[in-house]
């Protein structure tokens, strides 16, 4: 019996990256349902948000181009909810393993904490699914090697998404399927690749959690009633052997993860 396997994304059902990702498994022979919001949900974290219609939640049959015979639905729910619901057999027999993304972007370092993508890959986990969340690097590969700041940004926007070397992310994320399938259940892994073609990848890495993630958000201006914020990308380097410095030097990044757990080096002593 093939691993049944859940792809979602929040950068929405109609988006590129999640495509490729799950073309990726069923080309495996994996047995794959795709389930993602209808539109993009970013920056939700492990949100549990729906939207109801007469008290049911939206879900509409979505076919992905060039995957005939795979289920697709385009869910009106943010990615947490939606791999929440998947484990429960919202979209048939529960999967076994959650695979989210390919995001458009890195989610890297501590700043994982806000991805609706590592989101999703942790309501999995926390409801006994292994997970992997995977994303490709648009900021640091290709033209944007060569500018900083914002300048970044506008150049990576430049190149088109259907120009971009999503199928770099999903063999990098189905070569280390074995890996997460072979660990404990409750594991996530947060894989990062540079938009780069396979053969330009200079290898795959463990890389730490960075201190910041590429870029931070900032209060550029507040004022009476209403605040500005904008990206900027951080004002120290990467140190080295974390994921924002490996995705720099041409390296695809995996890094084990667990969402919430409890901690033993705080002093709780003597309560009633």
């Amino acid at each position: 019996m093939s691993l049944r396997v859940l792809v979602t994304n929040d950068d929405g059902i109609a988006a590129p990256g999640i495509q490729a990702l799950a073309r990726a498994a069923a080309d495996r022979g994996l047995d794959v349902v795709v389930a993602a919001p209808l539109e993009e949900a970013s920056g939700t974290s492990a949100a549990m948000t729906a939207i109801e219609r007469d008290g049911h939640v939206v879900v509409r049959e979505h076919p992905l181009p060039e995957l005939e015979g795979v289920p697709a639905y385009g869910v009106g729910g943010s990615p947490g909810f939606i791999a929440l619901i998947a484990v429960h057999g919202a979209f048939g027999p529960p999967p076994t393993v959650v695979l989210s993304g390919i995001n458009r972007g890195a989610n890297a370092g501590r700043a994982v904490l806000h991805s609706g993508t590592v989101g999703a890959a942790f309501t999995a986990a926390s409801n006994g699914c292994r997970a992997m969340a995977v994303s490709l690097d648009v900021l640091t590969a290709g033209e944007a090697t060569a500018v900083s700041g914002g300048a970044a940004v506008a150049a990576a926007a430049r190149v088109r998404d259907a120009e971009r070397n999503w199928s770099t992310a999903a063999r990098v994320a189905l070569d280390l399927l074995p890996r997460l399938t072979a660990g404990p259940t409750g594991s996530v892994l947060n894989v990062n690749a540079p938009d780069l073609p396979h053969g330009r990848l200079r290898g795959v890495r463990r890389g730490t959690l960075a201190s910041f993630g590429q870029v931070q958000m900032t209060v550029a201006e507040a004022g009476h009633g209403f605040v500005r914020t904008s990206l900027e990308e951080p004002g120290e380097a990467a140190q080295a052997g974390t994921d924002v410095a490996l995705l720099a030097a041409g390296y695809a990044s995996v890094t084990a993860i667990r969402a919430v757990i409890e901690v033993s080096d705080v002093d709780l002593t003597g309560l009633d």
